[in-house]
């Protein structure tokens, strides 16, 4: 199967670099799978589930924060504001996060507050659903 360069950049860490298959990225209508020799592009990435499928095959998986990925002359350059693997995901502090944003999203606020609020609500979903190992992270 034919494969392209990426790179997957949060603003603490590397989280990918090398040749892969595909990389599926979370958009705000849904899912983009990139694959070798995609149409050059750029897009905004939302928080969500990355799945990436390196070159021998094996696949990693995150959840990644909000961001933009850049697709031009089979290489790709992902970089979002965080992205971290399953196993790193704290769940009880995830599931309080949760429960914070839920709380603030009852309370009177303004537009700027209620927005803050709504993506600390989809970042806390998003690692509850990739920390909870009982939950398989899919479609």
């Amino acid at each position: 199967m034919n494969t392209f360069y990426l790179k997957v950049i949060a603003c603490d860490r590397v989280f990918f670099e090398g040749k892969c298959q595909q990389v599926i990225l979370p958009l705000f209508d849904g899912q983009q799978a990139i694959q070798a020799h995609h149409e050059n592009m750029v897009f905004s990435v939302e928080v969500g589930e990355i799945e990436i499928q390196k070159e021998d095959g094996s696949i990693v998986k995150g959840v990644t924060g909000t961001g933009f990925a850049q697709i031009i002359n089979n290489r790709a350059m992902v970089i979002v504001d965080t992205c971290e693997y399953p196993e790193e995901i704290d769940v009880r502090r995830a599931e309080e996060a949760k429960e914070r944003a839920e709380e603030q999203l009852r309370q009177k606020q303004s537009i700027e507050e209620y927005h803050m609020s709504k993506a600390s609500l989809a970042r806390a979903m998003a690692r509850l659903k990739a920390g909870n190992k009982d939950i398989p992270m899919g479609y």
